[in-house]
């Protein structure tokens, strides 16, 4: 399988996985135009679209692209009927594309609804992980959000977290600020800086280097407790986790 990742909008990503016949799924197409393009260009036949919430910027090709290749079968959740899925799953449940089976992964806290696809090594995650950071909660809590990393983080070392949007900079600049003196977090930041003046894409990331880097990830860590100004019990993660997202939304 090729990972193929297509910029749109602002600062999103679309995602692309085909096989070594030319047929591929589509992942979040939140305009049709970029994906079109490379599936003129490549030649490719797209066999699915799986869609991880009902945000425009993620669903908002789906009919374009539908009109280009009708009858495809557009996966989601429930909160996404009405934007174009025709098979609605949940959490627990098995499909199969390209021939390779994919878990569903019930994700809320950024959307109620929100889920995300699993099959060794990809994890298409949507808005819920992003590299060193976390997506906003819209419509779930931060208890919630908190419980969608603790099945994310449960995922194997390789995993690569292939999240919707170019946030690395910023969520870097953030876990800096708010753990100065971790050298992981202070090392990575430099490179992603680096990179990012060139405007290379970070993604996808490793879950093994999110759980070295990332602060949402990080809940338990005694010292980050404390430059956060709140220290709690293991049992209570959850709440480091929600001062942690307050503090970037404040940030």
């Amino acid at each position: 399988m090729n990972l193929t990742s297509i910029p749109a909008l602002q600062d999103n990503y679309i995602w692309l996985l085909n096989d070594a016949s030319g047929r591929c799924l589509i992942v979040d197409p939140g305009e049709a135009a970029p994906v079109l393009k490379v599936l003129a260009e490549k030649q490719w036949q797209p066999e699915a679209i799986l869609l991880t919430h009902h945000h425009h910027d993620h669903v908002g090709g789906v009919a374009e692209i539908l009109a280009h290749y009708p009858g495809l079968t557009v996966y989601g959740p429930e909160e996404t009927r009405s934007k174009g899925a025709t098979v609605l799953v949940n959490e627990g449940e098995k499909i199969t594309v390209l021939g390779i089976e994919f878990s569903i992964i019930a994700t809320p806290g950024h959307t109620l609804g929100h889920i995300s696809y699993f099959s060794f090594p990809y994890l298409f995650c949507g808005d819920t992980m992003f590299s060193g950071g976390c997506g906003r909660l819209f419509e779930g809590t931060a208890e919630q959000m908190y419980e969608s990393f603790q099945k994310i983080n449960s995922l194997p070392d390789e995993t690569l977290i292939c999240c919707a949007h170019e946030y690395t900079l910023s969520n870097l600049t953030f876990a800096h600020a708010v753990y100065p003196q971790h050298r992981g977090i202070e090392g990575y930041f430099r490179k992603i800086k680096e990179l990012r003046a060139k405007k290379h894409i970070t993604l996808p990331t490793k879950l093994e280097l999110e759980r070295e880097i990332n602060v949402f990830l990080m809940t338990q860590d005694v010292e980050l407790q404390k430059q956060i100004g709140l220290e709690t019990t293991p049992q209570h993660a959850w709440q480091v986790f929600a001062a942690l997202r307050d503090k970037k939304d404040h940030f």
